[in-house]
């Protein structure tokens, strides 16, 4: 068997035997004691069923002949506050032990439970449940959801050096899925529709004018129809593990996803990295080049499908200094896509401005400032969140934020990257005359300026210090443009500004013009590839073939042949 096939394998077998969706390990250890997550009323999300929480401990093999007791609450974060009582000797008090019995703070019944507030059934949000569980005949604990908010679960071993193991399964009445996920549904529903929309507009565009397609089309329609398809699945997934949980077919639909994410980012790259070097516009190819920016791309969706498989299959805990054998060439291949990037834009604007190609320079410059305003959207938005989070304690952060977490984390870049595609769609649109924009070039127009006094300048110019010695010398010389005795006035000084003058238009000042047949301007092309005029060519192809056609029909004409 293939080692890829092995290892794909284990994999599937490993994601198959972790927990399902919403359901979540509590034991003894300090880090696993409490448990939290969202949950929503069913009337904000609607169902079949109503919303609850569901506690299960499991009965220890060996009890040793105890009856193990565990404290366990159930709350909602808002109701914090009402859960333990403050004394002045010892603190805070949680636990109700003989102690907080002599203070009045519980009862004898409720010794192993925790302890709340003495008003906290009246002052409570939520119902808060409060119990000492028998682990020798541990009974399920229901808790019915009636709002929507931040529940947890938190437990505590009354009885000490005493290992104990439950489940706690958050039920929404939409389905399985997390609540903090529910919104991901309807977000990556929309985003599917709109990439549609998209695509079938391009598509109008594409077959209008599919006789004058560039190459960079091509390759911008393959994305739009994969970005389609990449939607579907992500919203599919989420639809599927909301029906039926987080069982194998939704882990195989989460691997898939994760490639096809590696995908969509790499093929991302590697199209702006051509689109940037001037392809289809400037460049009617690339040469050597394409093939190492193919290769670039591919790389980096190895690794990208590497660092996706690795955070399926290690969590964070377990992760060690090997993970950077992932990391580390991702965050490799990701920085040679931009600085490569940004360095090809820069040169192919240097290059169109500098050969006055300003209609392409403004295409590319639009482009500029697209990547421009998403680069300053992110660092903004990263600014505000890390203002937001900064401004709040750490532990009452994901309470206060579970509703919109998975928007800062996923749902606002989803945003970003359609803006700059549907951008980068629209400037290079299929339209008209595709071909013959993209392989001609834009006439230069330089105005250099130039002076009147410099045309016929020895027959214009006259000696201010000796004007007569001037007219003689141009009299003399039977220039027929001076103003000596062969001149134009026949006198020897030049005649006054209000004198009748001998209007002779027959007679010039300036030489007769020399007709010479136009040579063309030389014309430099990025990287020395010559952009020919393609269009003017064929037009002209088209009048020789023309005249050609009918000099051969007059002359069958006067032989008489047909």
């Amino acid at each position: 068997m293939p080692s890829w096939m092995r290892s794909a394998g284990l994999l599937l077998l490993h994601l198959a035997a972790l927990s399902q969706a919403v359901e979540m390990k509590i034991d003894q250890k300090d880090n696993n004691r409490q448990v939290c997550s969202g949950m929503y009323s069913r009337k904000s999300w609607g169902g079949n069923v109503d919303p609850f929480i569901l506690i299960k401990f499991l009965k220890p093999a060996d009890d040793g002949g105890v009856d193990p007791l565990v404290s366990l609450v159930v709350f909602e974060w808002k109701d914090k506050p009402l859960i333990g009582r403050f004394d002045e000797s010892e603190g805070r008090q949680y636990i109700c032990d003989q102690a907080a019995v002599k203070n009045g703070y519980c009862t004898e019944e409720e010794m192993g439970a925790f302890v709340l507030a003495a008003n906290a059934t009246d002052v409570s949000r939520s119902q808060i449940i409060s119990q000492a569980i028998h682990l020798n005949d541990p009974q399920a604990v229901n808790y019915h959801v009636a709002r929507t908010g931040y529940y947890c679960v938190g437990t505590y071993d009354y009885t000490s050096d005493e290992a104990y193991t439950a489940v706690v399964e958050f039920r929404n009445a939409f389905g399985e899925l997390p609540a903090a996920q529910i919104a991901k549904l309807p977000f990556y529903a929309a985003t599917t529709l709109v990439y549609a929309f998209l695509a079938l507009g391009w598509g109008a565009l594409y077959y209008l004018n599919r006789r004058d397609i560039l190459p960079v089309q091509n390759y911008i329609t393959a994305i739009l129809v994969f970005l389609v398809i990449e939607m579907f699945m992500t919203w599919l997934f989420y639809d599927y593990q909301n029906r039926h949980g987080l069982n194998t077919g939704a882990k195989v639909l989460l691997i898939v996803d994760s490639i096809l994410s590696a995908a969509r980012n790499s093929f991302s790259f590697f199209l702006l990295l051509i689109v940037c070097m001037g392809y289809g516009v400037v460049k009617h190819t690339l040469g050597k080049t394409m093939l190492y920016v193919r290769a670039l791309a591919i790389t980096h969706f190895a690794f990208g499908v590497l660092y996706a498989v690795a955070s399926l299959s290690v969590t964070p805990e377990n992760a060690g200094p090997l993970i950077l054998l992932v990391v580390l060439p991702l965050a490799a291949t990701l920085t040679a896509f931009y600085v490569w990037t940004l360095n090809a834009l820069n040169l192919t604007m240097k290059d169109l401005m500098e050969r006055k190609q300003t209609v392409k320079a403004g295409m590319y410059r639009k482009l500029w400032w697209c990547i421009l305003a998403s680069i300053i959207v992110i660092f903004a938005f990263f600014f505000v969140n890390s203002w937001t989070f900064a401004g709040s304690s750490q532990e009452d952060f994901v309470p206060t934020h579970w509703q919109t977490r998975w928007f800062i984390l996923d749902g606002w870049l989803n945003l970003v990257y359609f803006f700059d595609v549907a951008f980068v769609a629209y400037v290079w649109r299929p339209t008209a005359n595709n071909r013959r924009f993209a392989m001609s070039d834009e006439i230069a127009q330089d105005d250099d300026g130039f002076e009147i006094a410099s045309l016929g300048r020895d027959s214009f110019d006259i000696d201010l210090e000796d004007p007569e010695a001037d007219a003689d010398n141009h009299g003399n010389g039977g220039g027929g443009g001076g103003y000596g005795n062969g001149g134009l006035y026949g006198g020897s000084k030049p005649p006054a500004y209000d004198a009748p003058r001998d209007h002779r238009r027959d007679a010039s000042p300036l030489p007769a013009p020399v007709p010479t047949k136009p040579t063309p301007l030389p014309r430099e092309s990025l990287d020395g590839e010559t952009i020919f005029a393609l269009g003017d060519e064929m037009d002209r192809d088209s009048d020789d073939g023309e005249e050609e056609e009918e000099d051969v029909g007059e002359r069958k004409g006067l032989t008489g042949r047909r």
